[in-house]
């Protein structure tokens, strides 16, 4: 080989080395790879109780952002490389894409058929977490004030003390996040409220960040009072949570992003890959999901975390959970794509 493709090999050997290996624990039956936005940590002990079951099935599990991910996936398939089984994201628009350009593969199940119809789509997009997207306060920043409860409430106590709020609001950069862009075009979609309230962070010299971890360090050192329409899951799972957040569920609506994932359609082991996808859906799954990952299950038949707060109550605010179909598409459309960025950067400016 020419001395001069040893750099473009060894950052290729390098990409393939990446991730986290789970070797078969009995009779090898092969290896599926699954490429997910979840911390491995984090989803470690689905993949430990799947191979209880299943012992001679390994897997290789990759982290990866939502938008690489996205562009990796596709990027490998058109060039006919045979990589990932499967593919979990936050990102249910990316995934809902995914399935409408003809990259994945249907699953039928009973599993499948328990899912609410919002989080499944046409057989090859299934949502296996509730995950509501809330309002997080630090506790003690908060102590002696009127803790809003709502869009317009936060657009009031934002107007009534704006020192108190300035440069103390952080929430995701959408040009980055791929789940923060979900939320706030949702958002559009679904409050009257919306415009008002960029408006107003725009005034307030609004925080944004990338990941859900680095808002939620930032709320609880102090630095922030407020984090919007962040993942409540994340908060809840963080040591010392109910000691340092309080946890609102906006009373206007409360959008709930379901984790999603499909099968891709030139899965290497597609047999083994609809095995995983089944574990996740069921209900031994979604149990370990719930008591060892941290993630609200989807499952009707699993009490929640969130039912026992009562988040169907009025208290807690209106559930909107984002349905998967090809109403996710309209905001990936570039055009749309673009105004919408280009609306945000005009209100907000140059948001650190």
């Amino acid at each position: 080989m020419s001395a001069r493709w040893w750099p473009l090999a060894l950052c290729l050997l390098a990409a393939a080395a990446t991730g986290k290996e789970y070797p078969a624990r009995g009779t090898p039956e092969g290896t599926i790879a699954l490429y997910s936005t979840l911390d491995t940590a984090v989803f470690e002990p689905l993949l430990v109780d799947f191979q209880r079951l299943h012992p001679g099935i390994g897997v290789h599990y990759e982290n990866l952002d939502a938008t690489p991910q996205y562009e990796r996936f596709v990027r490998e398939s058109d060039q006919g490389i045979r990589r990932a089984d499967l593919l979990i994201s936050t990102s249910m628009d990316l995934q809902v894409k995914l399935v409408n350009d003809g990259y994945t593969a249907r699953h039928l199940s009973g599993s499948v058929a328990a899912l609410p119809a919002w989080a499944r789509w046409r057989d090859e997009a299934f949502g296996f977490t509730f995950e509501p997207a809330v309002m997080v306060f630090n506790r003690e920043a908060m102590k002696g004030r009127v803790v809003p409860q709502s869009r317009a409430e936060l657009i009031d106590q934002i107007r009534r003390d704006p020192e108190f709020w300035r440069g103390r609001i952080g929430t995701y950069d959408i040009s980055r996040s791929s789940v923060g862009y979900l939320l706030a075009s949702q958002d559009v979609r679904h409050s009257s409220e919306f415009g008002a309230l960029v408006e107003a962070f725009g005034d307030m010299n609004l925080q944004v960040e990338e990941h859900t971890a680095t808002l939620l360090e930032r709320i609880e050192k102090g630095e922030l009072v407020a984090g919007y329409n962040l993942l409540g899951s994340y908060a809840r799972a963080r040591p010392g949570s109910d000691r340092n957040f309080l946890l609102v569920y906006p009373r206007d609506h409360t959008l709930v992003v379901a984790r999603t994932v499909v099968i891709a359609r030139n899965a290497p082991n597609p047999a083994l890959a609809h095995k995983f996808l089944e574990y996740l859906l069921s209900v031994r799954g979604q149990r370990v999901m719930a008591s060892q990952c941290g993630l609200p299950p989807i499952r009707k038949e699993l009490d929640g975390v969130y039912e026992r707060l009562g988040v169907n109550e009025s208290q807690v605010g209106v559930l909107r959970p984002i349905s998967l179909g090809p109403g996710l598409l309209v905001y990936l459309d570039q055009h749309k794509r673009r105004q919408m960025l280009e609306a945000w950067r005009a209100i907000l400016g140059d948001a650190p």
